[in-house]
């Protein structure tokens, strides 16, 4: 396929930077915010529900460690796949917070352990975007990831079976299909594509300069998933960012670029976050980018 001329908006977990991550107001949030994508993050539970929150974990978002204390693990942590759906539906969700201290990790966002939300699953989710599609008469797309596959194979689950059923059921099926599937790990990608045979469009996760070939990754994948600073590297000594060539490179192999994560109270050494944003959108030429405030990059995009 070509490379997209429209650059993408991704809900990183919803409007994370205004509601508790992957709760379904956060996503309905960044419906009406603009995005073009909603992320899922996918976790399964112990009776095969896959549910949409970002670890493996439970005690950095919900109230776990007070309504189920006794099944902690013997390293201290409450992991998803040890609660049945039923019993996941008891738990309250918060806005990140360290288990320890009980402190926000942005603290300047939602109020931590205040109003009721609760955590769901896929199949709930998406029911909830095709309605709002129904609704609207939009055609706003999910970019579901699988996560950790080899956790989940290790205690006895196949993730990627399960959740491409569901994909499949819900009419998510090719590319033309209004889905992108990720993943960070590399054999489960693979596997996705040329074991279960899916012709869906894959995305490939990356977190270090050392990861998988480009040209490898067109093999199997349609697109990369970076994180931003593969692709900023630093000022030169004229105090100009210096860009790498992972996005050129990706897109002479028609592979797209989305990269992660944006986030209007960290911009780095940026003087603000719309100059984050043109930097990578329209220097550095990536084709959509993963965000916590949808809102602003959809008014940014906008305007420019």
């Amino acid at each position: 396929m070509e490379i997209q001329k429209k650059k993408a908006v991704i809900a990183h977990r919803g409007a994370s930077g205004y509601l508790p991550e992957h709760t379904l107001p956060t996503k309905a949030m960044a419906y009406a915010m603009g995005a073009d994508y909603l992320e899922q993050d996918i976790v399964l539970s112990k009776d095969d529900v896959p549910i949409v929150i970002h670890d493996i974990h439970l005690e950095t978002v919900t109230d776990v460690a007070q309504k189920f204390p006794k099944k902690k693990r013997k390293d201290g942590r409450f992991y998803v796949i040890d609660f049945t759906f039923w019993e996941l539906k008891q738990l309250n969700v918060s806005e990140r917070f360290d288990p320890v201290t009980s402190k926000a990790v942005f603290p300047n966002r939602f109020p931590a352990f205040t109003s009721t939300f609760k955590l769901h699953s896929l199949q709930e989710e998406i029911e909830f975007i095709q309605g709002l599609n129904k609704s609207t008469g939009k055609n706003i797309g999910i970019y579901p990831e699988i996560k950790e596959p080899e956790f989940h194979r290790k205690e006895g689950k196949d993730i990627s079976k399960i959740v491409l059923k569901i994909l499949n059921n819900c009419g998510y099926n090719t590319k033309k299909d209004n889905c992108i599937l990720q993943c960070f790990d590399v054999k489960e990608l693979k596997r996705i594509r040329n074991v279960f045979k899916s012709e869906l469009f894959l995305v490939q996760l990356t977190e270090f300069k050392n990861d998988e070939k480009l040209e490898k990754i067109a093999t199997y994948a349609d697109g990369i998933g970076p994180w931003i600073h593969q692709i900023l590297d630093g000022k030169d000594k004229n105090g100009k960012w210096k860009i790498s060539n992972l996005v050129a490179n990706a897109h002479k192999l028609n592979l797209i670029v989305h990269a992660y994560t944006f986030r209007a109270d960290q911009f780095g050494d940026f003087n603000s976050f719309e100059a984050l944003l043109h930097v990578a959108l329209y220097e550095a030429n990536v084709d959509g980018v993963f965000t916590d405030f949808p809102d602003k990059v959809v008014d940014f995009i906008n305007k420019n």
